[in-house]
């Protein structure tokens, strides 16, 4: 089976309300799980950064809009007893490591490290000591060496994982999916599964990874893409991340098992219409 993850992060805004509303639709539509993100901003951001001007719906800095967007502690609670209420899992990619470490306080499933983290060998170590399951997103790297070091470090500490191609760009065109990227990590990587974290705007990318061969896909979700956010462009509406869901249980039937055979209905078709082996010479 394929996993779907749908991945709320910054588009809720910072609204419980929204992030409810996200959490049923992704329920409605057969998700396995949600996913939101979780930072320290001034660990994350510099001051300098902070300190920049940005119109937002909280203010007129950088600083007044990553706090507004950022779910603090009681968020978080009320969002852990809503996924058991509604039971849908969540679970978070950190940042940072005291955001890592804020999300101990649940029992998550799993742990999610971002593209940008994967270069963080000191943070990639201390998730992989949780030796929970890790989607480890693979995206803004020229090449397989820093992935080689992650995952010999998640060995090391005997975590499984699975690794995600991902495409750094949001939202990310058609033509620069480079789906062809599954079978290259199943190849580097026997026995890890791999899936496909996707910044794409239409469902059918997502559904031709898992044709592919993903084991798991990542999506981003909002309510409305034209909602205040730099995420929501690339995310799937509800009749995209239905589509996904649809489209995903198809691949896993239609991909059959390569073995040349016929069907009976083919077998009793194939009598029928060799009409020369029914003649009696």
């Amino acid at each position: 089976m394929i996993t779907i993850i749908a991945e709320l992060g910054i588009n809720c805004n910072g609204s419980l309300e929204i992030a409810k509303q996200l959490m049923d639709m992704a329920k409605e539509c057969g998700a396995d799980f949600v996913k939101f993100q979780k930072r320290t901003i001034n660990v994350v951001y510099t001051t300098e950064e902070l300190d920049k001007p940005r119109d937002s719906p909280w203010g007129t800095t950088t600083r007044e809009q990553k706090h507004g967007l950022e779910f603090q502690r009681k968020d978080y609670d009320e969002i852990d007893k809503y996924s058991r209420y509604i039971a849908l899992p969540w679970f978070a990619s950190a940042w940072d490591l005291g955001s890592l470490q804020f999300l101990d306080a649940y029992d998550l499933p799993c742990h999610k490290v971002a593209s940008p983290m994967i270069t963080n060998l000191e943070f990639c170590e201390e998730v992989a000591k949780r030796k929970k399951l890790t989607y480890i997103s693979t995206g803004g790297l020229d090449d397989l060496c820093m992935v080689h070091k992650v995952v010999n470090k998640f060995k090391y500490h005997e975590c499984p994982i699975c690794l995600m191609h991902c495409v750094l760009e949001y939202p990310c065109p058609p033509e620069n999916s480079n789906l062809s990227m599954i079978r290259v990590l199943e190849k580097e990587f026997p026995g890890v599964p791999i899936g496909f974290s996707s910044h794409a705007v239409s469902p059918i990318v997502g559904y031709a990874a898992a044709f592919m061969g993903a084991r798991a896909i990542e999506t981003h979700i909002t309510l409305d893409r034209s909602m205040y956010g730099s995420d929501q462009s690339a995310s799937l509406e509800k009749s995209g991340l239905e589509k996904l869901v649809d489209y995903c249980k198809i691949a896993n039937v239609v991909k059959g098992d390569g073995i040349k055979r016929m069907t009976e209905k083919e077998r009793a078709n194939a009598r029928k219409l060799r009409y020369w082996e029914n003649v009696i010479g």
